[in-house]
């Protein structure tokens, strides 16, 4: 997970003077299946700050993709506070919620989760597009990106034709498509060589 702090614009208050991009506080996610009730997460407490490289460890079964997910805003938490650069995320709508994760948040994913249909062009070209980039700036920064992770000449192949440290950078330079503020990544170089992993380390 890394957190880069760009100075940005948002709505509702604002609390991170301590210099926290991410601040969780008391945040329980209980999963209720009717028959029994799964407690995923218990009382995390969790505070990133700007340029902050971290972490999540732990096994199988611990709750790091529950706690993944609600950073990234895909879920929610059953109690607790969760600031996002001083805003709670508590109560944001489903529209606001969907443009935190376009603007503010890159996923890199274990499984990619790149558009089979979709060259590998429009696949990082696909957030801008939600965006609303204009297709000059969309044009500069999918080569930009597409060059930087060494596949300048895969750009119009299909994830199919690609292998998988391929897909993977692809995923990473989606994930940095939008200039996020955060970056969450789960295994983010585990299809890549030593030294591309290192090589994608430092472009994070």
């Amino acid at each position: 997970m890394f957190g880069n702090g760009k100075n940005g614009s948002n709505g509702g208050e604002r609390r991170d003077g301590d210099g926290a991009i991410i601040a969780l506080a008391g945040v329980r996610k209980v999963y209720d299946t009717g028959a029994v009730k799964v407690e995923a997460l218990r009382k995390v407490d969790l505070s990133i700050k700007r340029n902050e490289f971290v972490a999540i460890v732990g096994p199988s079964g611990s709750g790091k993709s529950t706690l993944m997910n609600i950073l990234g805003c895909l879920d929610t938490a059953t109690e607790g506070s969760y600031c996002l650069r001083g805003e709670e995320v508590s109560g944001m709508s489903i529209d606001r919620l969907a443009d935190i994760r376009n603007r503010r948040i890159g996923f890199v994913f274990q499984n990619f989760n790149l558009l089979p249909q979709l060259t590998a062009y429009e696949n990082v070209e696909m957030p801008l597009l939600f965006k609303g980039a204009p297709a000059k700036e969309r044009r500069e920064r999918v080569e930009s990106l597409l060059g930087q992770v060494g596949l300048a000449d895969r750009m119009q192949h299909r994830p199919v034709e690609l292998s998988g440290g391929q897909m993977q950078r692809v995923a990473i330079a989606r994930a940095l498509a939008c200039e996020p503020d955060i970056i969450l990544a789960d295994e983010p170089t585990g299809n890549l060589d030593s030294a591309a992993g290192g090589d994608i380390i430092g472009k994070f």
